[in-house]
């Protein structure tokens, strides 16, 4: 049943006492079972769980930095969506909300939350951390409960012991507190670097088993995230440097540039072939934005907006064909 798998006590006092209580599972799909330590002070990295297998040998689950800046960050994320929900039900906008919600399950929940939080294959999960993301499904079901009444219902019933009666459509939803706002702007800037991390290994070719490794030209700004960013992105360190490798891919965000070291990891004659094809390409497209910003006609009736629009095209793609263009020598010359 997956009611046995499910904590029956949930953290209590996470966000106003000075400890919590962690909740205790009664079973586990690895035979294992958990019992996790009691009153410890919150955001201590000292959290653990007591874990007793079949063989009666005594191991320790470490909570990861990583899993607990991603409970944090998701738990925030539920309150500042309720919050918006309850503004959006208000002015009765039911499409908007059933899309917050959407992109919450599925943008959020799971393709970061579960991401970060999942152990190595065929380890256990710390208890802590699994009885906050069991807290966190819950709280997206009372959300999405009046879109989808029936799966919801049943789901929650499930995924722990009620009382008679209970039921999720007479549940008030859960409390929700103040959001922290830079937080979840700093997560999302992570969530930034990650996509082109991604997006790199994906041009590059690189399998997501190579580890590589990010620098930080100049000021980290989420460096206290830095934990996520090497866990999503299989990265084997991040430093701040000065100035970037030769030959790294290298992105910004905001007035922060970010390289991504790759001379070693490329084949040389196949990475040329591809930046001569984009430089061709974005050279063309340039061409086009000079040739229409050349025309008195376009620029003398165009509104100020699309002019300056056309002009900001220019000027990233000549700051592309430059960087292009200097990664094309650095190559040339090995």
């Amino acid at each position: 049943m997956l009611a046995e798998m499910i904590p029956v006590i949930l953290p209590l006092q996470m966000r106003t006492g000075s400890f919590i209580r962690l909740a205790v599972r009664q079973s586990h799909p690895l035979n294992v079972r958990t019992k996790l330590v009691q009153q410890l002070p919150l955001g201590d990295a000292a959290y653990r769980a007591e874990v007793i297998p079949h063989t009666d040998v005594l191991q320790i689950i470490q909570l990861t930095e990583d899993a607990h800046l991603a409970v944090q960050w998701f738990e925030q994320r539920l309150d500042a969506a309720s919050v918006e929900m309850a503004d959006l039900f208000s002015k009765y906008r039911l499409s908007e909300a059933l899309m917050l919600v959407y992109k919450l399950f599925w943008d959020e929940f799971s393709s970061y939350l579960l991401e970060i939080v999942k152990p190595a294959y065929g380890q256990p999960i710390n208890g802590f951390i699994y009885s906050m993301v069991i807290n966190c499904f819950e709280r997206l079901l009372e959300l999405l409960h009046p879109f989808m009444p029936f799966i919801t219902e049943e789901l929650w019933q499930q995924l722990r012991q009620r009382e008679p009666g209970a039921s999720l459509m007479v549940t008030r939803l859960s409390e929700t507190f103040e959001v922290n706002e830079k937080f979840l702007q700093e997560f999302e800037v992570a969530k930034e670097i990650i996509s082109n991390i991604r997006s790199i290994r994906l041009q590059k070719n690189i399998a997501m088993k190579e580890q590589l490794r990010l620098q930080v030209i100049g000021n980290h700004p989420v460096e206290k995230l830095n934990s996520v960013i090497m866990k999503m992105c299989n990265l084997s360190s991040i430093m701040v440097v000065y100035n970037k490798a030769e030959g790294a891919a290298s992105f910004m965000i905001g007035t922060t540039e970010f390289a991504v070291p790759l001379i070693d990891m490329l084949d040389i004659d196949a990475e040329i072939n591809r930046l001569l094809a984009e430089l061709k390409h974005k050279e063309s497209f340039l061409q086009g934005i000079v040739k229409k910003l050349s025309n008195e006609k376009f620029v003398n009736n165009a509104p100020a907006a699309v002019i300056e629009l056309e002009r900001k095209k220019q000027a990233d793609a000549e700051s592309i064909i430059k960087s292009l263009k200097e990664s094309l020598t650095i190559l040339l010359k090995r």
